[in-house]
Parts: C-alpha cells; structure tokens; sequence
C-alpha cells in the first residue's frame, strides 16, 4: 500500500491546478486566434491560396475610355437612344477609320458622364466604334442622359457639346445638337425612374465565435466558385455569360488583405452583396445570393444581419424575392431589362 503524506497530496493538487491553467490558457488563445483554412485537403487546398492574382472579372470601365478597359472580356460600349442624348454627324464623304480616331478627344467624358462616337461601317451597313482599317460613310456622338452619379446636367452637356464641336471641324461634320432644355429634361427624368430601381441586395455575414483569417475566408468562398476580385479584400462570382459583370461579391476588410502577414488577421465579418440591374434575372441572381449567404454562414459559423445589424430571417429572403419580382418588370416595361447592355450602363 502506497502511503501519501499530506504534503504530497497538496503538490499533486497544485501541479493539477497549474496543469488545467495552462490548458485553459491555451484553449482560450485557440479560441482568440482566426479560423485557419484547412491544408492538404486536395483540390479545394490548391484552390484558396491567400495569393491570388488579381482578375479583370471584376475591373471597373476606363474613366476615358469608350470601351470597357478589357473589350476581350467584355463587350464595347455601344450608343442607345434608350439613355443617351445622340447628335447625328453627316460627312460629304466617306472617311477611314484611322482619320476618325486621329481627331477623337483625349476624354470621352463631359463631367462624371460617358459620351460616345460611333461610325456608320461602309460595308456592313452597321454603327461600330471607329477602327482602323475600316470606313465610314456617316458619324454620330451621343452623351449618357444618366448614370448612379445622377441625371446629366447643363454644365455636362455643354462640355459635350464643346468636345464634339471639336472634333466635328477636325473630320469635316456638320453636327444637329439637340436643344439643350430638352436633352436635361430627359435626364431627369430617365434618372428619377431609374432611382427606385437601383436596388444592391447587402447581407453581412457576422461571425458568433472565433475570428477568421483572410485564407479561412477564402477557403470557404472558393468551394462556390468565387475568385479574386480586381481590389484587395474583395472576391467575386464569376457570371456564366461571358464578358458579363460578376455575379456575386464578398468583400471584407481590404488592410487586411493588404498586410504583411493576412492570414494572422483577424475578421470578424465580410459583406456578400448582389447588384441588381447589373446581372441578368435569367441567370437567377437572387437564388445564387440567398444559397450563398446560407451556405457560408453554415461554413463560417455566422449570423447573417442587415445594414440595421437585424437578423435576416428566410422569411425575409422570401420578401426580399417577391420585391424584386417588381423591379425587373419595371425595368422591362422601358426595355431596359436587367443585365442588358443599356442597363448595365444606366446603373452604373
């Protein structure tokens, strides 16, 4: 039989409770620390490495630029009557593409509004952003009537008319400038409908316990389908259409992002947002959304909240569906369709 001494009994008990202040220590600092993606998981591990390069899926339009800064990518920008203000520029006679784009204006925009020149191709018959190598029986500008900066005003406008009066001595036309008055009328009121429709659905997704790392969250967004982004902090969801904005974003703290050492950050919640006239309602957005938020909530151990810090509740991802639903008729009802070009560029 083993005697124990009441000496030794209290040491045993003391190094037992120094042992369980050191687990406890060491569980609450797991605790504090963020959630690190998981390593050696095969494809998904290859696939949310912290460094990604960056992507032109989700690069934003060249301030001076007529097209999109990546026309492989995405499609040029194109005059519609449905948004734009257009002033027809008749020639005497047919010039070359590379005559029309030695006299183009270093800026195609008058103030925060993109404007445009287009030519009339002598061959096939249809209106294109000038070319070398091609001819042009006829030009035409046009000025956008509104955008999310608001409707075109009269100081825009008469930059646009100055820079097109320019350019049209240079090639030999005779611009028609629609009346100014009319033109801002317009404006207005293409931006006073379009305001109640600029709907971007936001859900933030707020962490319950332990933080998370910038590679956690990557890790998680990766396993559906969501990339770099073209800004620190920022991942997308690639559209199925070609050239088409992307889908989805989740954003979270860009210094983050940007720090020496990101996966020793710590985040505690990320934004996934969707933008509603930019993305075609046949590519079902809105479900892609609402599976998203649910489904890195469940990953991530997140509360979803509105802008209010509310919970958002499925009933109120159903609200959300229905109200939407009258969004994209009104935006059909004026042919300005979700994710079509001219919408693309109102909401924009």
């Amino acid at each position: 039989m083993v005697n124990i001494t009441l000496g030794n009994a209290l040491a045993l008990f003391g190094a037992a409770v120094v042992l369980l202040i050191a687990l406890h220590g060491w569980w609450s600092a797991r605790r504090a620390s963020p959630r690190q993606p998981a390593t050696g998981a095969g494809a998904d591990a290859e696939r949310v490495e912290p460094g990604f390069e960056p992507t032109t899926t989700d690069a934003p339009a060249s301030d001076d630029a007529p097209e999109i800064r990546s026309p492989s990518l995405r499609p040029p920008l194109r005059l519609d009557a449905l948004i734009d203000a257009l002033v027809a520029l008749p020639l005497e006679s047919p010039v070359s593409g590379e005559f029309v784009l030695s006299h183009l204006p270093p800026s195609r925009r008058a103030g925060t509004k993109v404007f445009l020149i287009e030519g009339l191709d002598s061959e096939t018959g249809q209106w294109e952003s000038p070319a070398a190598g091609h001819r042009y029986g006829e030009l035409q500008a046009g000025v956008q009537l509104a955008s999310r900066s608001g409707a075109l005003n009269e100081i825009e406008y008469s930059e646009f008319v100055q820079k097109v009066q320019v350019f049209a001595d240079a090639v030999g036309a005779v611009p028609d400038f629609p009346d100014m008055l009319d033109v801002v009328a317009r404006a207005r009121e293409l931006d006073t409908f379009a305001g109640p429709l600029d709907a971007v659905l936001t859900v933030t997704l707020r962490a319950n316990n332990v933080a998370w790392s910038v590679g956690y969250v990557q890790q998680c967004a990766a396993r559906l389908g969501f990339v770099a982004g073209s800004v620190p902090g920022r991942l997308v969801l690639p559209a199925a259409e070609e050239g088409a904005p992307s889908l989805l974003a989740l954003a979270f703290d860009s210094q983050a992002a940007l720090a020496d050492e990101p996966q020793a950050s710590a985040l505690r919640e990320c934004t996934l947002s969707l933008d509603v006239p930019q993305s075609d309602e046949r590519a079902e957005p809105f479900p892609a959304w609402h599976n998203a938020a649910r489904t890195l909530s469940d990953d991530m151990d997140a509360e979803l909240v509105d802008d209010q810090g509310q919970a958002v509740t499925l009933h109120a991802f159903a609200a959300i569906g229905t109200e939407l639903q009258t969004i994209y008729r009104a935006l059909e009802a004026r042919d300005l369709g979700a994710g079509t070009a001219a919408a693309r560029r109102l909401f924009s």
